[in-house]
């Protein structure tokens, strides 16, 4: 019995901890805004961290690229008798060994690079690395444009969520009214039947928005590579738009300083520039030097040295220097492409800023406040038996559509928002 009370504090400390961490299952996690999502892709997305791990195997070649030529070191055994011992045709009666005769000679040669052929291999793996980095940077830019519309895709089905289940709750009191009308005899059966039908179509729209809420975010988990329960997972961030718009030309000129697909069509072209320089330089003769030193037996020693140089007769490397100079031209014209592109996409993104903007300038100054004072005064007129059915009902329905077209509006300006960001290549609407 003494173990036993021994051992209830333990166990009592034991049974606390256990409904704690069971009471933690199934607890919401907070909420993420945008720069802890952005924070949380950088660190876990697996294509951009495989594309990084891409960036440091170019480094690498670098390594590769300013290798000095390995040395070459041989060594020759010459004059051999490996059939046995012979006789001496000089010295009457004396026989050879087999090694008694044998020439040694050890040689060291080394190429050695002419015409700086070492540094420009150097500056154009550099050159590579460079564009590897930029296309990297362009990688995350597109990923963080998807990323940035599955957030607010996130957030538009949240907020269209909220909206069903606020229009449900309001539906559920005019019900209650209409019921207490009833009661008092003011409508009919029928009518009372109805209000309560139309019931199902508020619940089929939370229905659909709790489905799209959790599709919008199992997409932008798969981005984040979450792998947290999703009813676990949410988000938050301001769902509206700004009004502070700044010229266009302002855009274009900050995506030209910006984009790094740009940036990486002009390091293609420097180092279409290098590869051509390298080329002429490969067209050069190399010599090699070498040094030699043995024995003539039976111990007679030497040193020499040499000179080796190839003829460029008939390869002169003419056909990697034409290459390298189609490639300069073929790169210049990508390089106007791409600038061009970058024009184009600003425009565009810029034109579909605008044109949200100019709707839901309207919306926001009179619409939403229009449909809620015309649902309101109906309601109010219906409620006390100066409005029809059918009026309650339409003012209902388009009270419910300007608010979620609105709601679209605010998803459709923030998309191009984002779009907007992706063509400049930084965040410039927020």
């Amino acid at each position: 019995m003494k173990r036993i009370f021994a051992f209830l504090p333990a166990l009592t400390a034991f049974m606390l901890l256990y409904f704690a961490a069971a009471s933690g299952i199934g607890q919401q996690s907070p909420a993420l805004n945008w720069e802890q999502v952005k924070a949380r892709f950088e660190a876990a997305n697996p294509a951009l961290r495989a594309d990084a791990l891409g960036v440091d195997e170019m480094k690498a070649e670098e390594i590769t690229a300013f290798l000095r030529p390995n040395p070459t070191a041989s060594f020759l055994m010459d004059q051999l008798y490996p059939f046995g011992p012979h006789y001496d045709p000089n010295v009457s009666g004396v026989r050879n060994r087999p090694l008694s005769n044998a020439l040694t000679t050890g040689s060291i040669s080394y190429l050695y690079e002419r015409e700086h052929k070492r540094n420009l291999r150097l500056e154009s793996a550099k050159e590579g690395t460079e564009i590897a980095q930029s296309e990297h940077v362009n990688l995350e830019r597109n990923l963080l444009f998807n990323l940035r519309s599955a957030f607010v895709d996130t957030l538009e089905a949240k907020s269209v969520l909220d909206m069903a289940r606020a229009d449900l709750e309001y539906y559920d009191k005019i019900i209650a009214i209409s019921r207490n009308r009833f009661k008092a005899g003011d409508i009919a059966q029928i009518d009372l039947d109805r209000i309560e039908l139309l019931r199902v179509q508020y619940e089929a729209e939370i229905q659909t928005a709790i489905v799209n809420l959790r599709t919008a975010k199992i997409q932008l988990q798969q981005l984040l590579n979450d792998r947290t329960p999703v009813e676990q997972f949410d988000v938050t961030g301001n769902f509206d738009y700004s009004d502070d718009l700044k010229p266009l030309e302002d855009f274009r000129k900050m995506a030209l300083d910006a984009r790094p697909d740009l940036r990486a069509a002009l390091e293609s072209l420097q180092q279409a520039q290098t590869n051509h320089r390298l080329a002429k330089s490969n067209g050069s003769a190399d010599p090699t030097f070498s040094v030699d030193a043995g024995a003539n037996p039976p111990l007679d020693p030497y040193v020499g040295i040499g000179v080796s140089i190839p003829l460029r007769i008939f390869d002169r490397n003419q056909g990697e220097k034409q290459r390298t100079q189609i490639d300069i031209s073929r790169n210049q014209q990508l390089t106007d492409a791409a600038r061009t592109q970058v024009f184009s996409d600003v425009d565009t993104a810029y034109a579909q800023v605008e044109s949200s903007l100019a709707l839901l300038r309207p919306y926001k100054a009179q619409y939403k406040a229009q449909a809620l004072r015309v649902r309101e005064t109906v309601t109010y007129s219906y409620q006390h038996g100066g409005a029809s059915l059918m009026d309650f009902l339409n003012a209902q329905s388009d009270y419910r559509a300007v608010q979620l077209a609105y709601l679209e509006l605010i998803g459709s300006y923030l998309t191009a928002a984002g779009q907007l960001n992706l063509a400049v290549g930084r965040e410039v609407i927020e």
